[in-house]
């Protein structure tokens, strides 16, 4: 969706919940108290009545607006800006474009979407042929890290990033020449170096053991060969980052780079929200228009934060 039709569909504060109303009765609604789907709609009242017990649910709850006191047409403007465009805002650069006073409501809208982002692919797993590596992304030092280390309050540290991609080997009939084709791709900050924490990260990204994985000769990987049906491994140089690992480190790439131009600093804590956003879009590259939608639909679906 462009700016244009943006501007056409959602003239106000009506039009936008109409069309959450609209998303939402396809999603279905569930009553707290007795877990009925069957519902009246009350439109004076902008809520659902439920036609077992009479509980009303309003519009926002059970959504991720649930408790956000700022209009459905802020939360438009947010979603719009956020699906649009590859690499993002920030949050101080959303509040400005938005001409709102306070920042804080606008920062919390922002990483509950991004959650909501995070909520939606953790739904998906990986299959087939998977390339999968480590990436280290710059953050803001700790607290702790400032007093142990004597810091400036600038300095920065890494944290460790699981990347995953999906990929699929083709050959060229006529040329032999062999490529890799990537479909989805998985992010997951990882708090140590420990197997345990890789390995559970890397079991709940997966489909099943039906599963060939392709990394480097890291020790972080010696259990993944209990959960897939391959295991292979490359001695990591020029060549196994260019073919083997080829699109993993693609996204390591592009990520570091959209995060550098786009935000000033990333405490640790909320590194994996970043990164929702960021493999949220990749996933969804080829939606064109279709990911505004979808990110509605996320935001209808993922419980309120």
């Amino acid at each position: 969706m462009d700016i244009f039709s943006f501007g056409v569909h959602f003239t106000d504060e009506k039009s936008c919940r109409l069309h959450f109303k609209e998303q939402r009765d396809k999603q279905g609604v569930v009553c707290k108290r007795c877990g009925c789907t069957d519902h009246y709609w009350l439109i004076n009242k902008w809520s659902y009545q439920c036609k077992s017990c009479s509980s009303r649910t309003s519009l926002r709850s059970g959504t991720i607006m649930e408790s956000s006191k700022l209009s459905f047409l802020v939360w438009y403007k947010t979603i719009f800006l956020m699906s649009t465009t590859k690499k993002g805002f920030s949050s101080k650069e959303i509040q400005r474009q938005l001409g709102l006073k306070r920042y804080e409501p606008v920062w919390a809208m922002v990483h509950k979407l991004r959650r909501a982002m995070g909520d939606r692919d953790d739904r998906y797993t990986l299959e087939g042929m998977i390339e999968m590596d480590e990436g280290y992304f710059t953050i803001e030092a700790s607290e702790q890290a400032h007093k142990t280390q004597k810091a400036g309050r600038g300095s920065k540290t890494k944290s460790n990033v699981m990347i995953m991609a999906e990929s699929t080997i083709l050959e060229d009939i006529e040329t032999g020449k062999v490529d890799r084709q990537c479909r989805y791709f998985k992010a997951k900050v990882l708090e140590d170096h420990k197997a345990d924490g890789t390995d559970q990260s890397f079991k709940d990204a997966i489909d099943d053991e039906q599963t060939i994985i392709f990394t480097d000769k890291s020790t972080s990987y010696v259990n993944i060969a209990d959960y897939v049906e391959i295991h292979m491994t490359e001695k990591s140089n020029e060549q196994t980052t260019k073919e083997t690992l080829k699109w993993v480190h693609i996204a390591i790439s592009n990520a570091k780079r959209n995060f550098a131009g786009t935000y000033h600093k990333i405490k640790k804590k909320y590194l994996q929200l970043y990164l929702n956003e960021f493999v949220y879009k990749l996933n969804r590259r080829y939606f064109g228009e279709r990911i505004f939608d979808r990110l509605i639909i996320a935001s209808i679906t993922a419980n309120g934060h």
